[in-house]
């Protein structure tokens, strides 16, 4: 067997299902992996799996509890809390006759449901797709969430791994099925499916800050003159990708060649020093890589590689992932050298989706090769549909520019909770075609600062306007400031990304997961949680062009929650109705939440702040665990971290938040001295303010800002506790967000006579009745009001009468 290296070996050890929990006859093996995990083989000739798949990497689970019987008629049963297995032994899974359910047969405890090999499973909601279209979740990708209760993969088929790593085909006619039963736990389920699959990768840092791509061909000198251009308007970019124009291209019957790994010096004369100097500025650089078309003799170590495969001088050399001698090959001489020069992780654009194997074998070697050197497995690429959750960062393609594909977006990515994979990607307002609208690019970009990943990426037509500076002012300034928003809130989302990977909790979950009706109702299902403290209602529809607003309808779940925008108070368990600006955008803090966010955000660089403000929204008690790494190392496995422990107590009179520092950081890790600002959101006229460390008094400076109450306090040892109080009668503002007074903001705005304003608010406002309120407005007609405005008023009536 041909050895890959150390990245890609496997324990067979953990293969192995535990021999207590296995139930084995001549023809068949059933393993109670949990109480809610069963997995289901049968061969004819008695020949069972043990190696690793590309679904599966762990088998060996501690015992759960069970029980067997033996029944007449050979029929074994098998009991957990969750399901009640009846299987005839040695018979085939699937009964041909009328009843499948015969031969073998799980039912789901407390419920009438069952499964059956061969179980539509209907009632699954499908995880997300490799491409984004009103399609994209057509039974393709079959999610763990089911209304069913049980969910099935089917890893009969799948290629096999052994020890060193490389493939190995499966065995022929044989049924291999993991079957999760889980009722109502599906918590419990996920847990058990990353257990499964392996846990889900840690994106490096910098992979959550802002990305920038277009497919034209970069120059040193352009790409310097960009990055200026982003600097002088403070603008952070995190992420540069380099599409197919960044290495030599030849020409194949009048084409250009699409592979390549070698740097095009006509463009970088000086590969290194490029790259030495975008990580100067804080900037990690991606490069686009499709090996699809194989190696071709202009590439600098062509001759090398054709030595080592022994293929015909001057040859294109086939692209064979299946052969281990040809990827040792393909790293150790194309792609190492690339990652030697600086390159910090590939964009793996191999896009034929008619071979999604080829496409997982390329993200599973890529991302186990990046780990040799004790990095983390980070790779771009479309979904290969197995285990995706292992292979981060997702991207959809390149998407056609049209408010119809925007409105795709949300529910794709939250179906992809659904088989537990978070770091999807999309083209901020599409990739080409369609029409460049401010609108939808101002929306584009709010969703993409609350999605998993934020990439720009277009093609490299001049008249694609992706970069801020090419809209107006008003479009160029909102843009700005969402962007700056996603650095500053870096803090926040790697710690929920830690939690993901170390603990398997979703850092987007979809709002229907807590409560199911919404799955069905296209107003609210697009709503999610973005990490713990906050939820996110996107806007995906055109405003009113009269009214200058986005006219939104949203549901805020059990709880008081705030607008994280404006601080306004809701009452959960209701829905509402929003008239958003273009600069507003509906997300929503829940009581009691702690935001910790970067204030550094006109920095290129996502290593962890000098400067932290921590948000702070009233109303319930609540403890934040800030994480902070390396941001792109293993070492975090071997608890190399640094881990800050904020602590609110909340009183209504009286708020206390205290800065402690686990026992078990890693000091290298942050900086030695930090600057905070505290802003307790929703406060004012505050009485007294203490700051201490060690019981010793610490200079601070306070003050109101609009509706927030902020504490400054600099130059504080990183490495000692921070206590703060702020206490007062009556400190936080409790006033609730009303309806009425939006509608009288947009009144405002329009540009109707002052005098007739007035009358429309008598109108809407000096009536109990919606049928007089609708009578008053109608007569307004008579004396000068447009009808255009008569029936805009009449329809906000209309929305508010709906919630």
């Amino acid at each position: 067997m041909y050895d890959l290296g150390n990245q890609f070996h496997i324990d067979l050890e953990k293969l192995k299902c535990n021999n207590n929990s296995i139930i084995q006859g001549a023809k068949y093996r059933i393993s109670i992996l949990t109480e809610r995990l069963i997995r289901l083989e049968y061969n004819k000739n008695g020949l069972f799996n043990d190696l690793a798949t590309e679904l599966v990497i762990f088998r060996n689970f501690d015992k759960p509890l069970f029980e067997v019987k033996e029944r007449e008629g050979g029929i074994l049963e098998i009991n957990t809390k969750y399901f009640k297995l009846e299987y005839i032994k040695e018979m085939p899974f699937y009964n041909k006759g009328i009843n499948p359910s015969k031969n073998l047969k799980v039912s789901t405890t407390g419920t009438d449901n069952y499964w059956y090999y061969g179980h539509p499973e209907v009632k699954n909601y499908f995880g997300s797709n490799n491409v984004l279209s009103k399609n994209a979740n057509d039974k393709v990708n079959r999610g763990l969430y089911s209304l069913d209760g049980f969910v099935s993969f089917d890893d009969s088929n799948t290629l096999r791994i052994n020890e060193l790593g490389t493939i190995v085909s499966p065995n022929p006619d044989s049924i291999d099925i993991y079957l999760f039963v889980y009722g109502k736990d599906f918590g419990l389920a996920i847990s058990d499916y990353f257990k499964l699959t392996g846990m889900p990768s840690f994106i490096p840092r910098y992979a959550l800050g802002n990305w920038w791509c277009r497919d034209q061909a970069y120059s040193t000198e352009n790409v310097d003159e960009l990055l200026d251009k982003f600097n002088q308007i403070e603008v952070p970019i995190a992420v540069l990708l380099l599409d197919k124009d960044w290495h030599k291209r030849g020409t194949v019957n009048k084409s250009l060649t699409v592979s390549g790994y070698s740097f095009n010096q006509d463009l970088f004369p000086n590969p290194k020093e490029f790259i030495d100097g975008l990580h100067n500025k804080g900037i990690r650089l991606g490069l686009s890589i499709d090996p699809s078309e194989g190696i071709y003799p202009f590439e600098n170590y062509y001759s090398e590689v054709q030595k080592y495969l022994s293929t015909n001088a001057n040859a294109i050399i086939k692209f064979d992932p299946l052969n281990p001698r040809f990827l040792d090959v393909y790293f150790k001489v194309l792609i190492h050298p690339l990652e030697v020069l600086g390159v910090d992780f590939f964009w793996n654009d191999f896009s034929n989706l008619k071979n999604l194997t080829t496409l997982w074998v390329l993200n599973h070697y890529h991302s186990l090769d990046m780990t040799r050197n004790n990095n983390r497995g980070m790779i771009l690429s479309r979904n290969a549909l197995i285990a995706a959750h292992r292979y981060p960062v997702l991207t959809s393609g390149n998407l056609n520019i049209s408010w119809d594909n925007f409105k795709l977006i949300p529910f794709f990515n939250l179906s992809a909770s659904n088989i537990g994979v978070c770091w999807w990607s999309h083209d901020i307002c599409g990739y080409s075609g369609g029409i460049e609208e401010r609108e939808l690019y101002i929306r584009s970009v709010q969703l993409g600062v609350f999605s998993p990943i934020l990439r720009f990426h277009s093609s490299g037509g001049k008249y694609y306007k992706r970069e801020p500076w090419l809209w107006n002012k008003e479009t160029y300034e909102i843009v700005n400031d969402f962007l700056k928003l996603r650095h500053k809130l870096i803090p926040y989302l790697y710690t929920e990304a830690y939690k993901y990977s170390t603990t398997g909790t979703m850092v987007f979950q979809p709002l229907y997961y807590i409560i199911p009706k919404v799955y069905d109702d296209v107003i609210y299902r697009n709503e999610y949680f973005f990490g713990s403290g906050l939820l996110v209602a996107p806007i995906t529809t055109k405003k009113d062009m009269i009214m200058n607003r986005t006219i939104h309808r949203f549901y805020l779940p059990e709880g008081i929650w705030y607008d994280f925008f404006t601080g306004k108070k809701f009452i959960g368990n209701k829905k509402y109705i929003g008239f958003y600006k273009d600069e507003d955008y509906p997300v929503f803090a829940r009581k009691g939440s702690i935001i910790p966010m970067s204030l550094k955000s006109n920095y290129n660089n996502t290593a962890n702040p000098t400067d932290l403000e921590i948000q702070i929204f009233p109303g319930n008690s609540n403890t934040y665990e800030l994480y902070e790494d390396d941001g792109i190392s293993l070492r975090y496995k071997d608890k190399i971290w640094f881990k800050t422990i904020i602590e609110y107590v909340y009183e209504p009179d009286n708020y206390t938040l205290t800065i402690k520092i686990d026992s078990n950081n890693k000091r290298d890790i942050v900086p030695e001295y930090r600057n905070y600002v505290i802003r307790f959101r929703n406060t004012k006229d505050v009485e007294k303010v203490t700051c201490t460390i060690d019981n010793s008094n610490v200079e601070f400076n306070s003050y109101e800002d609009g509706t927030d109450y902020v504490i400054e306090v600099n130059n504080i040892y990183t490495f000692k506790n921070l206590n703060i109080t702020c206490s007062g009668t009556g400190i936080e503002i409790d006033a609730v967000r009303l309806v009425n007074e939006d509608i009288d903001n947009i009144l405002s705005d329009l540009q109707i006579q002052t005098e007739l304003k007035e009358k429309i608010s008598d109108a809407i406002f000096g009536h109990e009745k919606l049928k007089d309120k609708r009578i008053a407005l109608r007569k307004l007609k008579r004396q000068g009001l447009d009808k255009s405005f008569v029936k805009l008023f009449l329809n906000l009536l209309e929305y508010t009468d709906q919630i």
